[in-house]
């Protein structure tokens, strides 16, 4: 997909899984299961972890960088990490283009399952940039609090992460909302977590948004679908449905970071809510 100076393309760098419950707060098991995925027998639902790529302009931008290749055998069987069917390396190699060919990664917060491949563990242990070439890029605010977060959400910020990117001097610090490149724009959302930075790329054209967590599946268009994880679901649900208010409005296409199932859709508004009104192939 073309928009402005830009190539779109969408690609999974990895599966995992997630608790149903803690994926769905307090919507009833009997209905997300219809909604997304009846889970494991552990509960778990299966998930993906997606990124953006996007050339033009003399740039090679990522979106997000999955779980990564770091973890424990411990947390990789808790969080059921798979990375058979794809990895960013394989990914990558569709498109001939290498791990030092990024120029840079937009970082939509610092969650493992978001920033996990931005570093990687070598034969000496260390724990070097995925990207050597790249500039990252993160809300000041969303690393602020990863340095210091809640005892709510302290197991999703692993600071091996983004530390190796900030003695590197690779780290570009953001502080608020704006264009970050010709044609790409930054969005702060508050409810998942401090910070987190939605993606809008637009053209006369088309408006492609990259929510990241605020609407991590199709399955949570819906505004009381919210996830467990949320810091503040109160303001999950307002900001949802404020951006849900404009993709209908404007016909914006919503891209899905970890929907195993569907990739993209536009969204229209009913009587019952907001839901999905056509597929999109990106």
């Amino acid at each position: 997909m073309n928009i402005g100076p830009y190539t779109i393309d969408i690609f999974d760098t990895g599966d995992f899984a997630l608790d149903g419950g803690a994926m769905f707060g307090v919507v009833p098991k009997t209905l997300w299961t219809k909604a997304y995925h009846p889970g494991d027998e552990l509960n778990r639902i299966d998930m993906t972890s997606r990124s953006l790529l996007i050339r033009g302009n003399g740039k090679n931008i990522l979106i997000d960088t999955g779980c990564g290749h770091k973890m424990s055998e411990k947390l990789e069987s808790i969080y059921r990490v798979d990375y058979s069917r794809a990895s960013v390396e394989h990914s990558l190699q569709m498109y001939d283009i290498t791990s030092e060919d990024i120029t840079d990664v937009i970082l939509t917060h610092l969650h493992f399952d978001h920033v996990g491949g931005a570093t990687k563990r070598v034969a000496t242990g260390e724990i070097v940039p995925v990207f050597p070439n790249a500039t990252y890029h993160v809300q000041e605010e969303q690393l602020q609090w990863a340095k210091a977060p809640t005892e709510k959400d302290r197991a999703s910020f692993m600071p091996e992460n983004w530390d190796p990117l900030i003695a590197n001097g690779m780290l570009n610090i953001i502080q608020g909302d704006g264009e970050l490149f010709t044609g790409i724009h930054v969005e702060r959302v508050y409810g998942h977590t401090q910070a987190l930075q939605m993606i809008h790329l637009f053209d006369d054209d088309s408006h492609i948004v990259f929510p990241a967590d605020l609407i991590p599946t199709r399955a949570h268009i819906p505004v009381p679908y919210v996830m467990g994880y949320d810091n503040f679901p109160l303001t999950s649900m307002k900001e949802k449905e404020q951006l849900l208010t404009r993709a209908a409005e404007q016909n914006w296409i919503l891209c899905f970071e970890h929907d195993a199932f569907s990739i993209a859709c536009t969204v229209k508004k009913t009587e019952k809510g907001f839901t999905y009104n056509e597929m999109v192939n990106i």
